[in-house]
């Protein structure tokens, strides 16, 4: 099992964080900006976590050179079943220097974005406090 994945099926938001990259870019399915740092994405991660219900990862695909891994996964926000996929991408330390999530179906989408907008003051408090 891929660490990044234990993390977070652990919900261990430290482990985490301590896969991350200093400068990792955090892209999200629902934001227009990708987000920058480690303190930020460590953030955002843990207000996912907050919203994400029934979270479950259902296939790893990773490439040979080891660099690249997708993880699919299935979840419910605010009462819909999103299905989705985080691509990440390590650096030459094996810390994760970029990760992007994409979602679906549209509705599932938009309520993800709207449970991660209330969430977003705190994740922003979370990310200066860091």
């Amino acid at each position: 099992m891929h660490p990044f994945r234990k993390a977070v099926e652990d919900r261990d938001p430290d482990a985490l964080e301590a896969l991350l990259a200093e400068d990792v870019v955090f892209t999200s399915p629902v934001a227009f900006a990708p987000y920058p740092g480690r303190a930020m994405t460590a953030a955002i991660l843990r207000g996912v976590m907050r919203v994400f219900e029934d979270f479950t990862y259902v296939r790893e695909i990773a490439n040979p050179d080891g660099r690249d891994h997708a993880l699919v996964f299935t979840a419910t926000v605010a009462g819909k079943q999103i299905q989705g996929c985080d691509f990440l991408h390590f650096d030459e330390d094996g810390k994760i220097d970029d990760l992007t999530v994409m979602v679906r179906p549209l509705s599932a989408a938009r309520a993800l974005s709207e449970a991660m907008g209330a969430q977003f003051d705190r994740i922003a408090r979370e990310a200066a406090g860091a």
